[in-house]
């Protein structure tokens, strides 16, 4: 930086005195500007933060304001001998199986064999496995091992047979052949198709250690059978796999406990929202007591029409109050899941069309059509966070008054670099006439000294 000569001469029309009327001018006319783009700034930052917020609670409206979401099924089984699992808009039911025995896959064994790795034949031929009434032609040769049998098997027949080869004991390996599948149609027969197979070890020899058989298992009493264990034919939307022989109970619900997420997600997220514009929107007498938006009109009624929907919205036929949901004095929303839980039993479908619209019973059996609790909640938050819509233009504004605070400022800032360069300059010369005053004054005051002395 520069040292500056300016005041040399007067010492009084300094450097220090401009510096001290440019911090004058700035504070009038400069810091205002910078403290309202500050202020600007930060309602930027902080309505970065109210996006977020009301993003989730879209997000969490979204995932209760669809009627898919009470279509959720769940299956509840008491007992061992069974698993159930059902989709999505399954009759509601309770029903007893009673398995009486599993299904199981047929499963074959070969003579015995030395090593594994011993030949199984004399000479290039073929076998033909035939499976489920399918037949797979495996090829060997002389060189062919038992190793090689089981691995060709598996490779020709993936989807329908499992082969292994298992020691039994020293100097004893047999070939196992199993179905992929179960049921009684599963038999399992080796042919050798020309003769060259080494004896009969893998075709006569070959025996059962287990024979296919089909499940047998009642349905509320009613004897049922299937080839399978996993059985997906019997009831529309249920899956069943039998485990065990044994009796199970089984009751297919609405499932309250995936429900009772999405609405504890909703109440978290809405919870969290108000609690964020609460703080903003605090006023104070001390600008470090007052929240950001406390002046902000747009801010301060989105919060309240938000907070006004828990009691406006329903349809006419009732409102969030009626299933369990609640907000205190300070503005947090909780849910009753008892009351909830009960209204969902007593009627499913009300409830349903409350929350997700569709048609809306009264007591006196006239229907109303509802949109639905929630998506009325949803057009409400999205007026103000879809594209284009409120907080985009508030945000729009706020942009728009820094661009022109920051012009104020340019050309502020412009007006007083002008001004203080030419009160610079003018300092500069009447610093020099001073100096010559000061010279001049001085010149005078050594001769009429000397003249002084020169009359004593």
């Amino acid at each position: 930086m520069a040292i500056s000569s300016l005041g040399v001469g007067s010492s009084i029309l300094t450097q220090d005195v401009i510096d001290q009327l440019r911090a004058a001018d700035d504070a009038q006319f400069i810091n205002p500007i910078d403290r309202s783009i500050s202020a600007d700034k930060a309602k930027q930052d902080e309505l970065d933060v109210v996006d977020a917020h009301m993003t989730n609670l879209i997000d969490s409206i979204n995932e209760i304001k669809s009627n898919t979401l009470f279509d959720e099924r769940s299956a509840e089984v008491t007992g061992t001998s069974v698993e159930v699992t059902a989709d999505a808009n399954t009759d509601v039911q309770d029903f007893t199986l009673n398995v009486v025995n599993l299904a199981t896959k047929q499963i074959e064994q070969s003579g015995a064999f030395a090593l594994n790795t011993e030949t199984i034949a004399t000479a290039a031929g073929s076998i033909n496995l035939n499976i489920d009434g399918l037949d797979f032609s495996i090829a060997y040769d002389e060189t062919t091992t038992l190793d090689d049998l089981k691995n060709a098997i598996n490779d020709a027949a993936t989807d329908k047979a499992n082969a292994t080869v298992v020691q039994i004991s020293a100097g004893e390996f047999r070939l196992f052949v199993s179905s992929a599948d179960t049921g009684t149609t599963q038999d399992i027969t080796i042919t050798d198709s020309t003769g060259n197979l080494t004896d009969t070890r893998l075709t006569t020899d070959m025996t059962a250690i287990q024979t296919g058989v089909d499940a047998n298992f009642t349905f509320n009493g009613q004897a049922i059978t299937r080839t399978s264990n996993n059985i997906d034919d019997l009831v529309t939307g249920l899956n069943i796999t039998l485990k065990e022989v044994g009796l199970s109970t089984v009751s297919v619900q609405q499932n309250l406990e995936t429900i009772m997420e999405k609405f504890d997600s909703f109440v978290e997220h809405y919870n969290a929202t108000i609690s964020e514009l609460n703080k903003m929107t605090t006023p104070g007498e001390e600008e470090e007591d007052r929240g950001v938006f406390s002046k902000e009109s747009t801010i301060k009624s989105m919060k309240s029409s938000i907070e006004s929907m828990v009691l406006s919205i329903g349809g006419g036929v009732g409102s969030m109050i009626d299933y369990g949901f609640d907000v205190d004095k300070d503005g947090v929303m909780s849910l009753d899941k008892d009351l909830l839980t009960e209204k969902l039993n007593d009627n499913s479908t009300n409830v349903e069309a409350f929350f997700a619209g569709g048609t809306f019973t009264n007591p006196d059996a006239s229907t109303v059509l509802l949109d639905g609790a929630f998506t009325e909640f949803s057009t409400k938050v999205e007026s103000y966070t879809k594209y284009n819509a409120i907080l985009d233009q508030f945000r729009d504004s706020i942009t728009h008054n820094i661009s022109s605070l920051e012009d104020r400022k340019e050309s502020a800032t412009a007006r007083l670099e002008a001004k203080y360069e030419i009160m610079a300059k003018r300092f500069a010369a009447y610093d020099l006439m001073i100096s010559k005053f000061n010279s001049a004054s001085s010149m005078f005051t050594q001769m009429a000294n000397a003249q002084t002395a020169a009359s004593n």
